[in-house]
């Protein structure tokens, strides 16, 4: 297949200079701000998507604690979809990058192309399974009544649109691995602009808008998916970072998908792993105390975790800035290059996260105020969030380190580590500790920071050692 370009010929020249001059800055610049110019646009991306999904807890904080409830389970469940998604996505990103930093722009574009499709499969099986089993995770999570309802209800409106998710996430990865982190978060930016106040209009009934309550948040979400998908899809279409959709490229091809895959089906598996052991998490919370205080401990962790996000979003735009490197840098034949902005990464996210913690650890008190109505969900999530302060760093760099490795290709030690991680330490010492010895949500949240010191060690190590640098992909 030959190389996209406009009716003349060539591809548009803005275009084509901007990447030349992406790809020159990735493989030849100054490594600190090089990771920089490449997470600081994926960080807004995160700040934008993470925003929505706290305004969405926040509005359910609003309702009630059932609310809240069923609005955490439901983004637990569209994480999964995300995880699940990285089937494509992370596969992509590390040959897109292997193929700009070695000069084969046909080679990238062609993988962009069968990433599209194979979005789109994808999106529709996931969704559909998602969809049928909404009511298993509602029994599973011990919910009834009321909170089963909204939950299942919720679960199975927002699984139509995921399919819109999976392009956007898709597209993001091709473009990031072409070293253009600005044009998904413009994208995503745009996606939340309406995302938030619609939902917002829709909970509350503000002017034209009918009050709908739970089903508010949720419309409102899946129309904001349902845009995204379409803007990437239509940047793709006018071309971007060297890449542009094509008729005859979109037909699946046996060997860029088999490509894709081998790197993106253990990437994916660890997605799985990594969800089921937060969901098996997630009943163990449920299963902390009974009555009042029992829901008090969870729609505590719901926002404990949504409050998380704040180190999470940027550890995963740092991420993204490390696979990009190291992606390009194996490409371009500089391993040496590739190892530093790994450790570059590393450093410049885990000194955020610490900072992040010592505003969680002082504020505390006053994000719980905010967050919940409910004096007694303010009263047990408020002193064990300070536990999970101290361990914003740890879990900054475990996510980043993984990252990096996955940017090379080396996408299954990284499913060893989160299964270590839960069924090790996770999983057994919050059921001991938190159900059976009546230790609550301190010991839950204290063997969820155990989880995160594990996976960071491990994946340090595994980075340093450096067998990454001669994979084939």
């Amino acid at each position: 297949m030959g190389q996209v370009t406009d009716a003349a010929g060539q591809l548009p020249q803005r275009t084509a200079a901007a990447a030349r001059s992406a790809v020159s800055r990735v493989t030849a610049g100054n490594i600190r701000r090089t990771v920089l110019w490449l997470a600081l646009p994926v960080f807004g991306e995160q700040v934008l998507n993470s925003f929505v999904a706290i305004v969405d807890t926040f509005l359910a904080g609003r309702i009630s604690t059932e609310a809240t409830s069923a609005v955490g389970l439901a983004a637990y469940v569209a994480w999964l979809a995300t995880m699940l998604f990285a089937l494509v996505g992370t596969g992509t990103t590390a040959l897109v990058a292997r193929s700009v930093g070695a000069h084969d722009r046909e080679g990238a574009d062609r993988f962009c192309n069968q990433s599209v499709t194979l979005a789109v499969l994808s999106g529709l099986g996931i969704s559909a399974l998602l969809f049928l089993l909404a009511p298993t995770f509602a029994r599973l999570q011990n919910m009834t009544g009321t909170t089963f309802d909204i939950a299942v209800r919720y679960m199975r409106i927002d699984a139509a649109a995921l399919v819109f998710t999976s392009l956007t996430l898709a597209g993001g990865a091709a473009l990031r691995g072409a070293g253009d982190t600005r044009t998904p978060m413009l994208i995503l930016g745009a996606v939340n602009i309406l995302n938030v106040p619609l939902s917002a209009a829709l909970v509350f009934g503000w002017g034209p808008f009918p009050q709908l309550g739970v089903t508010g948040i949720v419309l409102g979400t899946v129309t904001a998916r349902f845009a995204g998908g379409v803007l990437m899809l239509t940047v793709l279409a006018h071309g971007r970072a060297g890449l542009r959709l094509h008729g005859s490229a979109l037909r699946l091809q046996r060997e860029p998908v088999d490509r894709i895959l081998r790197i993106g089906v253990p990437a994916a598996s660890d997605g799985a792993v990594m969800w089921t052991g937060h969901f098996i998490f997630l009943i163990i919370v449920a299963r902390l105390a009974e009555g009042a205080l029992g829901q008090a401990y969870y729609a505590a962790h719901i926002i404990g975790v949504r409050l998380e996000s704040l180190t999470y979003m940027p550890a995963v735009a740092w991420a993204a800035a490390a696979a990009t490197m190291i992606g390009q840098n194996l490409g371009a034949g500089d391993p040496g290059r590739a190892r530093r902005s790994g450790h570059e990464a590393a450093l410049q996210c885990g000194l955020l996260a610490a900072a992040v913690g010592v505003a969680f650890y002082f504020g505390a008190t006053a994000l719980f105020q905010v967050m919940h109505k409910d004096p007694t969900v303010r009263a047990v999530g408020t002193s064990p969030f300070r536990i999970v302060a101290l361990c914003q760093p740890m879990l900054a760099v475990s996510i980043v380190y993984i990252g990096a490795l996955r940017g090379a290709g080396d996408t299954r030690f990284p499913l060893v580590i989160t299964i270590l991680g839960l069924v090790l330490v996770r999983l057994p010492l919050a059921y001991v500790f938190g159900v059976v010895l009546g230790g609550g949500l301190w010991a839950a949240w204290l063997a969820m920071c155990g989880d995160f010191v594990l996976r960071a060690i491990l994946a340090a190590i595994r980075f340093a050692r450096g067998k990454w640098v001669s994979l084939k992909v």
